[in-house]
């Protein structure tokens, strides 16, 4: 993928929440891509850290800050002055939305509201955006996909926090951004996304490969819950693209974006559990029988019409490849840490082939 590579050789990144999943594959691929880049996050949420295991620290500017300390923020914006940002910082996860959900909104409604408000201080051109996620959308359990413009909500404190973080959003572009001749921006709607490296509590895959790893029981809270299986490589191709785009197409601005799988994605959990069966030598695992009385969504499903036909984006991996990109990753880490850098580097590469 020359022409990624070389437009971000040199630039000025900003990147938050990159010690997070999602954020340490974004950090290492622009990295890779040979861009400067500024990492701010408030802590390494998960142990084991694929940022660690990476050891990231070593490549980027890495700076510890809560997003909602405003003060500091801005001085970070203000001196740094990026070409790009990319803000992924979050709590991303229902059900600690629900053990606090103050800090939930504070982080990802109010982080939102302080990250929009220091893009004010730069001077230079900047493309930023800005990662939501597909339960901004009020879930109404519809069949087919969400559009942009459908009606945001949200009944969990996760969604609502997201939500309300559009509004934000929408907010500060009309008011404040739109009339700012250099600052672009946009906002990316990804959903359950996969891959290596995730060790997040209550997700599927990483409870599987922590339990699995150890000849452990993995506990099943839904099997037939059905959800949009998608790789975090198609997901951050999306926010690349969508960043290159909006540099280059002042039309874009203020726009919304579904990055989400194709249709034909859709399994169930217990699709998955047997599928993971072909690339991990012993797996087992057991259903839940308390019941959960949080709300929780039974089917989450985006409709990228839109990024296939502007930004000509679409998933490059199947949900076959999906799975076994993320269980042969977990398999090298348990056999050989030490190189799991130039594993993930090579992965990224692959992927970079199979872009059309």
């Amino acid at each position: 993928m020359k022409k990624i590579d070389n437009f971000f050789k040199n630039k000025k990144i900003i990147i938050t929440g990159h010690t997070g999943f999602k954020g340490t594959w974004l950090t290492l691929w622009l990295h890779l891509s040979g861009a400067k880049i500024l990492g701010i996050s408030k802590d390494i949420p998960t142990k084991p850290s694929l940022f660690e295991k990476l050891k990231l620290k070593k490549k980027i500017k890495d700076i510890r800050l809560d997003i909602s300390n405003l003060n500091k923020l801005k001085k970070i914006f203000k001196s740094y002055q990026p070409d790009y940002v990319f803000h992924l910082a979050a709590q991303s996860l229902v059900k600690k939305s629900y053990e606090d959900p103050i800090r939930t909104f504070t982080t990802n409604t109010v982080g939102t509201l302080n990250i929009v408000e220091s893009l004010k201080l730069v001077k230079k051109e900047c493309v930023a955006v800005i990662i939501t996620s597909d339960k901004s959308y009020k879930n109404l359990e519809i069949k087919r996909g969400y559009k942009e413009d459908d009606a945001l909500g949200g009944f969990d404190p996760y969604s609502a926090s997201k939500a309300s973080a559009e509004l934000v959003i929408q907010c500060y572009f009309e008011s404040f951004l739109k009339h700012k001749k250099n600052i672009r921006i946009a906002v990316a709607r990804a959903g359950n996304v996969i891959g290596g490296g995730d060790w997040s509590k209550n997700r599927l895959i990483p409870d599987c490969m922590k339990s699995w790893s150890k000849n452990f029981f993995v506990t099943i809270r839904n099997p037939n819950a059905t959800r949009p299986w998608q790789h975090v490589f198609d997901a951050l191709y999306g926010y690349i693209t969508l960043a290159i785009n909006l540099k280059k197409n002042n039309k874009l601005n203020g726009q919304v974006f579904n990055f989400g799988p194709p249709v034909r994605n859709n399994f169930k959990v217990i699709d998955v559990l047997k599928l993971m069966k072909k690339f991990w030598k012993k797996v087992r695992w057991k259903i839940e029988t308390q019941k959960n009385y949080h709300y929780e969504s039974n089917l989450l499903k985006l409709n990228s019409n839109k990024a296939n036909k502007i930004l000509k984006w679409k998933p490059n991996l199947s949900f076959y490849e999906s799975i076994k990109f993320t269980v042969n990753w977990y398999k090298f880490f348990y056999l050989n840490q030490k190189k799991i850098y130039n594993f993930s580097s090579n992965q990224i590469d692959e992927y970079n082939k199979k872009i059309k």
